[in-house]
């Protein structure tokens, strides 16, 4: 049985000037240089960091998004360890043609993802792409460390997508998950604890 060697936190981003226009940004050509956090996220970041003290957290990873890195900036800050380590693999989940519309498209396109984990309808990254890529992070920080334990700062779909790897969902039923709020920080795995089977056939790719 393959176990975690390090323990991992999850964190989204704090509200971000993208959740305040309602607007889809999840082209990396825009959210790496803009969209950063709103003043509430900023707030945001450094409250969920303070709550999060007893945690133990010793490494940050993020997305390389502007809404992201500024968010693992102030938790590191606020925690007074290392700067956050960047990762491509945890970016926003790419919504292709919804780009810069309504985030009223967010629920069009998870109607669809229940129907179908494979679709890209609108050039949309599909649920089994984006749930491929973030454990692919987590596979690289298992072999790269050991006895720590990781925050990872990412997205709303990013986060939640990789969630239903630990509740033996398909990745298409990621909204049928409690909604992980703007700035939360919850617990994804323990040192120990056995890796999903999801993780284990991705490992043998």
């Amino acid at each position: 049985m393959t176990v975690f060697k390090n323990s991992y936190f999850l964190m989204r981003h704090g509200q971000s000037k993208a959740n305040v226009a309602d607007i889809v940004v999840s082209d990396p050509s825009i959210g790496c240089h803009q969209y950063g956090l709103s003043p509430v996220g900023e707030k945001q970041a450094v409250a969920s960091a303070l709550s999060a003290q007893d945690a133990g957290i010793s490494i940050i990873v993020c997305s390389d998004f502007t809404r992201t890195r500024e968010t693992a900036t102030l938790v590191a800050e606020t925690l007074s360890i290392a700067e956050p380590i960047q990762d491509i693999r945890l970016r926003e989940r790419f919504f292709g043609t919804w780009e810069g519309k309504s985030s009223e498209a967010y629920e069009q396109v998870w109607a669809k993802d229940a129907v179908s984990s494979s679709q890209t309808e609108n050039n949309v990254e599909s649920t089994e792409q984006v749930r491929r890529r973030t454990m692919g992070a987590i596979l690289a920080l298992e072999s790269q460390f050991s006895d720590q334990v990781i925050l990872l700062v990412s997205h709303g779909d990013a986060l939640q997508i990789l969630t239903t790897a630990f509740n033996a969902l398909s990745p298409g039923q990621h909204r049928t998950l409690p909604h992980h709020e703007t700035g939360d920080i919850k617990p994804l795995a323990a040192k120990g604890e056995a890796l999903p089977h999801a993780f284990s056939a991705l490992e043998m790719v």
